[in-house]
């Protein structure tokens, strides 16, 4: 079983992406990877802010095939 999660937001602006990734993490434990595919080039500037705001972070940004791809680790969800 991998611990890592596909989230295809590719030709969505943004915050689509960001708000796809947000819902693919609702409810995971710390420390499950995520992958976002995005063609927005904003998502390399929404994701990083997304990820504090969760308490996680981003581990690899690439782009691939014209598209960002951007993995990302759960953080201890705040609560409130």
């Amino acid at each position: 079983m991998s611990d890592s999660i596909l989230v295809d937001a590719r030709g969505h602006r943004c915050p689509v992406p960001s708000l796809r990734l947000r819902k693919a993490m609702e409810g995971l434990a710390p420390g499950i990877r995520l992958t976002l595919l995005a063609s927005d080039p904003m998502a390399r500037i929404d994701v990083p802010y997304l990820m504090a705001d969760l308490g996680g972070m981003v581990c690899a940004v690439e782009e691939q095939d014209g598209a960002l791809r951007i993995t990302v680790e759960t953080g201890a969800v705040p609560t409130g």
